[in-house]
């Protein structure tokens, strides 16, 4: 946790936020957020009900440096590439990963899934081979 979002959880935190809210916000987990508010002397207060809306840190979620947006574009998360790439790298339970197919390999008759190329025909690069080469011997 950077020294950016500590402060970002501090002010959320005054401004009557709770954990979760506070944690999806900054790209943290609820129970950092948690953890450095009962060092930090933030619990006792329990946070706003009817707050909706989630806060607008305007800060890196990698590495919480401050960001600038642009008026007309969609709002940046990440200072850079490379921390938009470490954050998702070390985030991969948040990927939404739906490209998942089924097929039925080509040579040896087997059922396999392949994610992101929906024209997969073999299972294996030695079915491929067989197949291709050796008129169908396929491993079984």
């Amino acid at each position: 946790m950077t020294n950016e979002q500590k402060q970002q959880i501090i002010k959320l935190r005054q401004d009557g936020y709770g954990y979760a809210t506070i944690a999806s916000s900054l790209g943290l987990t609820k129970n950092q957020v948690s953890a450095f508010c009962r060092r930090s002397n933030l619990t006792g207060t329990k946070a706003a009900v009817h707050i909706e809306e989630k806060p607008e840190p305007n800060c890196c979620r990698n590495c919480g440096k401050p960001l600038t947006q642009t008026p007309g574009r969609k709002p940046v998360k990440f200072c850079s590439d490379t921390c938009r790439t470490h954050w998702w790298n070390t985030h991969l339970d948040k990927v939404n990963r739906k490209a998942f197919y089924s097929f039925t390999c080509a040579c040896c008759g087997k059922p396999f899934t392949a994610y992101g190329n929906n024209h997969r025909k073999y299972c294996s690069h030695d079915c491929y081979i067989a197949d291709r080469f050796k008129g169908g011997d396929c491993h079984d």
